[in-house]
């Protein structure tokens, strides 16, 4: 056996040698780009060993990972056009010398953990058609080279940190018709300039910094079909009237957006079928006109519409979700929005009419029962006709679009094998032949439907046919909603009647889908790709994760392909050098890799720049200290100002907080969150970088000895920011987020007073569903927070829930209320304002500082306070209660009043009199939360608060 072995290897070394012989008399990779392939590698970290053949013979012909080569007529070298290296757990930075590769058409590094900044020299590949960077940690701001691409298709930067404006340059981009930026920390204007984009269908700009005013020059575009701007500050804008006049629009989504004035009429445009405006500030009554009849879903709740529910919502046979949640809307319920829609099946209707003024309910009121109706904080409630709406008004949370799963397998086969990941196809009309499928994370980035079901059947003959399966062979394991919204799907692509796929299949199955060589129907909106799980066929077909010569430059394959194996002679050297490299890079972060963190979006900085950030640490630089350790104000080399947390000796053992905030704050993205900026975490080092709050913490201004107190319109402001950040922790954040130490010294304020929540060193995750779906109500942990902010409850039970950091806000708005600590000489701030409240005598404990205003605004917002510090966490409100009330207390400030300008602090003598004297009268009144003594709509105070007659 030994000889037979003995003779095989020369055999296979004789064939090699003549076949390296042929290949290297044929075409080989022009050199420049063989050297600009070895410095990408260079300055990527590979810790999976997946390029393990880059620099093995010719990047073309030997097959290189992740690289696609074609011919170029009259051109004696061959030419890299992808490079294709989705989800390969690669990190470091993309070298500049990627603009070397001159024909490159495909950029794809999806789902990896580069870092740095995206190299301006892309902007010299003007064949580029795609650039997918999306999901990984990359910084610094868009190069305006990019606008040099004249032929690009596809920009996907989305889920990383990059920062800056969006260059105007992208005006060039001609060819562009994805622009996917969502999810980073992009700031100024979106630029009017990118109207003149012929062919952009769909521009995602969500959950950014973006600010000004929206441009109405965007309603030009020629093809727009998507515009989705979520979570951004356009403060003070109104949405222009002329984006009534886009005819190609599809959806239009603004949440959460600060945006005033009125609900633009679209009625206008024929096929529009998502809106979106809900968490704004507009006004005014909703236009009566009737809208498209493929419209899914109206949300324009949590603003201050008023009016009555308009008759053109009646008739909308594909209408899905409607919500005008938390407005000041009157009049009667409406009893005919559902008639002209069909219920079969899985279809079904939600009326979200919650927390108006509505006061009637039709005498003939019979909604199906696919409809639901919810009606609670309405006057019709609590009136003559409550007995007839009492199953409406049940205070039901309104819960997320269901998920669900694909049909089980109803009949019963024997087993199949275990080895090879055979399994069962439900949807087969064999079902009992076992097959091994191919595995596909995909996701729907701005779905135009607010419930699945209905669409299921359609999305799978859609994505069947784009895939050149028959509809059988897709199978939907499972999909779930997620912030955004987006809808998560995982899809089993399973062979037809046959128990493999042929190599050609997969290979193809994979080029269409990370390729986007294939468009869903508008209704779905685009989809990216998160996986493509070869499992069985990864193993026995080693080729299908290999690329090279595209089909017009063949020739030469076999020979190229054989060649690669010689590359086996210096694995060896290969593995040690790259376990030399690992060791080092575990030397250095250690403490990261001891936890299994996931960094995105930030950068690792060294000592070495920390260092030259703060002057080597000089006490000059010194702005604060805490527990943890201390605080520098640095500068970059860029010039950036950041501060530098950076932990003391005794805080660096056993340092899961630093982990913590690394992983969470990497992905968030919020414009009242303090931004990550990097970290450093070198050896016997830990320090975070964060952005530069030039007014430090709420706690400093709330001090004694400030000189410039805060007036009652910027904390008013203050702790509407801050309430922003935690909402958006508890409902956008993916998964959602409890922060466990909410405090007025955790809560800094920019140049410009607005507040961003920070340190997340004890956050936790919020729980998941379960299995059968089953949310857990509560996480059960070790008690951990500061003394005076936790939550009693929590304190006594463990049990830490959503309105733990509710108990912890509504302390903070104690502090802005009446400037005192949460406990000071041995008084606590919750207990004092309890015993001055029930007294009747406030004046004692309202901060005297505060410059004076309407008494019933202090009077609202000392309410709120009180009922976010109940003892019962079911007595809390939820945090998108809390920021509705504020909102609503804001709106009630004298015009101007509202702004958040400093004042000197001469006294609030005015104010506290006022309350004072408000509270002292004879008697109390005990307030319904559903209405105020003026009959609208008054979520924010409690069932039972004594308020002052």
């Amino acid at each position: 056996m030994g000889s037979l072995g003995n003779i095989l290897c020369a055999v296979i070394l004789i064939v090699l040698s003549f076949c390296y012989v042929d290949v290297a008399r044929g075409q080989t990779t022009d050199p420049n780009e063989v050297n600009a392939l070895k410095a990408i590698k260079g300055s990527l970290v590979d810790p999976m060993n997946n390029l393990k053949n880059w620099g093995s013979g010719d990047p073309c012909t030997s097959r290189w990972t992740g690289i696609f080569c074609d011919k170029i007529p009259s051109d004696p070298y061959l030419h890299v056009t992808e490079i294709q290296l989705f989800k390969t757990n690669l990190s470091g930075t993309l070298a500049p010398e990627v603009g070397l590769l001159s024909q490159l058409k495909t950029l794809d590094f999806m789902w990896n953990n580069l870092t740095g900044n995206i190299p301006k020299e892309v902007g010299n590949i003007t064949t580029l058609k795609l650039i997918t960077l999306n999901g990984n940690q990359l910084s610094g701001s868009l190069p305006d080279e990019i606008g040099y691409l004249v032929n690009l298709n596809r920009l996907q930067i989305d889920q990383n940190n990059i920062s800056g404006p969006i260059p105007k340059s992208f005006a060039n981009l001609t060819s562009i018709r994805h622009l996917h930026m969502n999810n980073n920390s992009l700031s100024g204007q979106i630029p009017s300039e990118l109207s003149r984009l012929p062919a952009l269908f769909h521009l995602l700009v969500d959950n950014n910094n973006l600010s000004g005013p929206l441009p109405p020059k965007l309603a030009e575009t020629p093809s727009l079909k998507i515009l989705q701007a979520d979570n951004n500050n356009f403060s003070g804008s109104s949405i222009p009237a002329e984006y009534s006049n886009i005819p190609t629009l599809l959806k239009l989504s603004l949440r959460n957006c600060s945006l005033q004035g009125a609900v633009p009429d679209l009625s206008g445009i024929p096929e529009f079928g998502y809106l979106d405006l809900s968490w704004n500030q507009l006004k005014g009554s909703i236009p009566t006109n009737r809208l498209a009849s493929n419209i899914t879903t109206i949300d324009l709740s949590h603003n201050f519409l008023n009016g009555t529910i308009p008759s053109n919502f009646s008739g909308l046979p594909s209408l899905q979700f409607l919500s005008v949640q938390g407005n000041l809307l009157n009049g009667a319920v409406p009893p005919t929005i559902w008639s002209n829609i069909t219920f079969t099946g899985n279809r079904t209707l939600v009326l979200d009419f919650q927390n108006n003024t509505l006061d009637t309910i039709p005498a003939a009121f019979e909604p199906p029962e696919a409809v639901t109706v919810l009606l609670y904080g309405n006057p019709v409630c609590t009136t003559s006709n409550a007995s007839r709406a009492a199953n409406l008004c049940q205070p039901t949370p309104l819960n997320e679009a269901p998920s669900g799963r694909g049909p089980q397998l109803s009949i019963i086969c024997a087993p199949c094998p275990t080895d090879g990941n055979y399994e069962y196809n439900p949807s087969s009309p064999l079902p009992c032949l076992c097959a091994v499928p191919l595995g596909v994370g995909f996701r729907l980035k701005s779905p135009g439907i607010s419930e699945f079901r209905p669409y299921k059947e359609a999305f799978e003959i859609n994505l069947a046919h784009l895939l050149d399966l028959l509809v059988y062979q897709l199978y939907i394991e499972r999909y779930i909603w997620e912030a955004g919204p987006r809808l998560n799907i995982h899809l089993k692509l399973f062979p037809s009647n046959t128990s493999l796929f042929n190599v050609s299949e997969v290979v193809q199955l994979r080029e269409l889908l990370a390729g986007w060589q294939i468009t869903l129907a508008d209704v779905f909106g685009p989809y990216e790709l998160l996986n493509f799980t070869l499992g069985y066929y990864a193993d026995e077909f080693p080729t299908v994760v290999s690329t090279g010569l595209k089909k017009s430059a063949l020739a030469g394959i076999l020979a190229g392909t054989i060649v690669a194996a010689i590359a086996v002679s210096v694995v060896s050297t290969i593995f040690i050098m790259r376990k030399h490299t690992n060791r080092r890079t575990v030397s250095r972060r250690s403490l990261l890799s001891r936890f299994s963190v996931k960094v995105d979006g930030v950068k690792c900085f060294t000592f070495d720049e920390m260092a030259a950030a703060t002057s080597d640490f000089n006490i000059s630089a010194q702005v604060g200290q805490g527990g943890y350790g201390k605080v520098y104000k640095g500068n970059l080399a860029d010039g950036t100002a950041v501060a530098i947390k950076r932990a003391h000796e005794s805080s660096l053992q056993g340092s899961k907080e630093f982990c913590t905030e690394i992983e969470l704050l990497s992905r968030l993205h919020h414009r009242n969150l303090v931004s990550l900026v990097g970290y450093c975490d070198e050896e016997d080092e830990q320090m975070l970088v964060y952005e530069f709050m030039p007014n430090g913490t709420l706690r400093d201004h709330l001090s004694a000895k400030t000189e410039r107190p805060l007036s009652f319109g910027r904390r008013l402001h203050i702790a509407l920011g801050a309430a922003k950040g935690i909402l958006y922790l508890h409902t956008e954040a993916d998964p959602p987020i409890f922060h466990r130490d909410v405090k007025a010294s955790n809560i800094l304020l920019d140049s410009k007073f607005v507040a961003k929540v920070a340190d997340f060193g004890l956050s936790r995750l919020a729980p998941v569903p379960d299995v059968e779906g089953t949310l857990p109500a509560h996480i059960s942990t070790v008690v951990k927070g500061t003394p005076g902010y936790l939550d009693p409850e929590y304190f006594l039970t463990h049990k830490l829930t959503e309105r733990s950091d509710v108990y912890s806000l509504g302390v903070v708005f104690l502090e802005l209320l009446t400037g005192m600590k949460p406990i000071q000489h041995g008084k606590n701030i919750v207990r004092e304002v309890n015993i001055a409240y029930q007294s009747g005598d406030i004046s004692g404990i309202i901060d005297s500082r505060m410059s004076p205003n309407p008494p019933e605004c202090a009077m609202r917002f000392l309410s709120l306070a009180m009922k976010c510090c109940r003892d019962e966490t079911d007595d809390r409100p939820y945090m998108a209660d809390i920021v509705r009330e504020l909102e609503t207390i804001r709106s009630m400030l004298p015009e101007g009043e509202d702004l958040v300008s400093e004042t000197t602090g001469t006294g609030s003598g005015a104010l506290t009199k006022s309350m004072s004297t408000t509270s002292t009268t004879t008697g109390v009144l005990f307030v319904s939360s559903h209405t105020s003594g003026t009959g609208q709509a008054n979520s924010g105070i409690p069932s039972g608060t004594v308020v002052p007659r």
